[in-house]
């Protein structure tokens, strides 16, 4: 099954994936950071959307 490029958010919108760039641009504008604080959350407490968003304090 190939990429649906007509939607425009993640498949699975319960993790952030920044292995991809075009999720990566979507979680960093999501979140309202840069790239690096992004990639940082997701080390710290993993993949899944409602840890990092408690880890930027949102």
């Amino acid at each position: 099954m190939s990429d649906d490029l007509k939607n425009r958010g993640p498949q699975d919108r319960a993790r952030v994936n920044t292995s991809e760039a075009w999720e990566l641009k979507y979680w960093t504008k999501e979140f309202g950071v840069t790239e690096q604080q992004l990639k940082d959350a997701v080390k710290a407490v993993g993949p899944m959307v409602t840890d990092v968003r408690k880890k930027l304090g949102q």
